[in-house]
Order: structure tokens, then sequence, then C-alpha cells
């Protein structure tokens, strides 16, 4: 791995897509000019509807469409490795979308793409949501290679299966946009993202979406940069903004040759 500067961008999106895209460009531009090489978006940045069923208005073929020009553009006008937090891709089941991650090259190249797999059920009598009424799961864990280390992709509810994280060997830096709600964001999500981070003694970007939306819906927010020994770097409690952290490659190492507990696992 190679020390790079990253940042993980929280937003409090709307159902307006142009303004959520106008918002989150000016995040990046912000981020990039802070010295950021590898900006990461939340979860739903470009749209969160009045219902779940208005990001199927929205849903992009994949390689086609202006959700993925937007953050082409941007990767190639700022320099820098952008990763689209989420967009709705066209799905093989009717009425249902990818939920899925882009990443985009500093050439504006989409080089990963990861479809949510765990869709986020919950209902307390109070809040319900249910994600597979209007999303279709994705299949496959997803790694990539870049100069600065090698990189995984998981989405939100993805954070409580570490089997999901585990499955694909040793990774320098997991990247976790989301979305996460008040309720489930205030009991586990810092908790949850420190342990992964530890048990994988990798660093962890998890933007999230942060704030009350125009819907009524409350994210947690909390954006975070957490390094291998579970350490967090940068954290953001509300509100748009953007948190930067530098990861550095001796901090990657130093975790895995003082205690190498990736190379004491038994089962695999």
């Amino acid at each position: 791995m190679q020390s790079i500067t990253v940042a993980a961008i929280q937003m409090v999106s709307t159902p307006l897509v142009a303004q959520n895209l106008a918002v989150a460009r000016h995040l990046i531009a912000e981020a990039a000019q802070a010295g950021a090489q590898l900006i990461v978006l939340p979860e739903y940045f470009a749209i969160m509807g009045q219902q779940d069923t208005d990001k199927l208005a929205v849903q992009e073929v994949f390689g086609v469409g202006p959700l993925q020009d937007f953050l082409a553009q941007a990767a190639r006008e700022f320099g820098i490795w952008l990763v689209g937090g989420t967009i709705p891709l066209r799905s093989e089941l009717p009425d249902r979308v990818m939920n899925s991650s882009l990443v985009f090259n500093p050439h504006g190249e989409c080089v990963a793409r990861y479809d949510k797999i765990h869709l986020f059920g919950f209902d307390n009598g109070v809040e319900r949501f249910c994600e597979s009424d209007t999303i279709a799961p994705g299949t496959q864990v997803v790694t990539f290679d870049t100069p600065f280390g090698r990189v995984g992709l998981a989405v939100c509810y993805d954070l409580r299966f570490p089997e999901l994280f585990r499955s694909v060997g040793e990774v320098d830096i997991w990247l976790l946009p989301a979305a996460f709600t008040a309720t489930t964001g205030r009991a586990h999500w810092e908790v949850l993202l420190r342990a992964r981070a530890i048990e994988n003694q990798c660093f962890v970007i998890a933007p999230n979406q942060g704030g009350v939306h125009p819907t009524g819906r409350e994210t947690f927010g909390h954006s975070i940069i957490i390094d291998p020994w579970g350490k967090v770097l940068s954290c953001l409690p509300e509100g748009e903004g953007v948190v930067l952290a530098e990861l550095k490659a001796s901090q990657l190492t130093r975790v895995r040759s003082t205690l190498p507990a990736l190379t004491h696992r038994i089962f695999k």
C-alpha cells in the first residue's frame, strides 16, 4: 500500500437529483482542493425520494446515463479516484433496480462496480424499511487494485455481515457508503465499523447520509475514517461536509507485523 489522502463526503440528499448533484460536485471540489486523491460519496447520494419507488424513475443502464456521466466527468476534472456511493442501475427484475457503487479512475473510466448484496429490512413499529421491495440483491463481493493498494466495496447494511469482508482475503482499504438510519446508527454504526477495521486490519472509509431529509427520514451521519488499529482518524457528526484523513502505509504495515492476526486465521 502507498500512503494517500482520502475523503468521505457526507450529504443530506433530497428527492431532487439536480440539487443533489450540485451539492455533490461542490463537496467533491472542496475535497479535491484539500488534497484528497480518493473521494467517496454516500449511498443514495443522487436521490432520496419521497417514495422508495422514486429511484426507479432515474435508473440507468450500466455504462450509460447522466448520473454515470456526472461521476466520470468529476473524476476527470479533478483528477481523482471517485466512488459514486450508490446509484440505481437497471436489473433483470421488474420494478427493482440494483443499488450499485461505481468506481471511476482519474481518467473518468469506470473500473469497478459493486451491487449491494444485503438488503436492509427493519420494522420497530414506528419505522419500517424494506429495500427488497424496490432493489434486487447483488451476488458478488468486489475488490479492485489501485496504485495505493487493494480496495474492497461494501454498502450500508453489508456492514453487519463480517463474512463478506473476510471472504476476499487481505484488503488494504474498505469503502462503505451508507444511509444508516439514526435509530440503528446511534446503537451500532461506529462499533461495527471499528470492528471491521480491527478484525481485517485495514482502513475503513464510511461516508453516510447525515441529517433530517425533506421526506422526514433521519439518517445518522458520523461519516468516518478509521485506521487498522480501530482508531477514528476523522468524523463529521451531522450535516453536509467533507471528512479528510491521510491513510499512512506505515500504519498498515505496523499493525499487520506487530499483531499478524490475519496470518493466524484457522477457519477460512
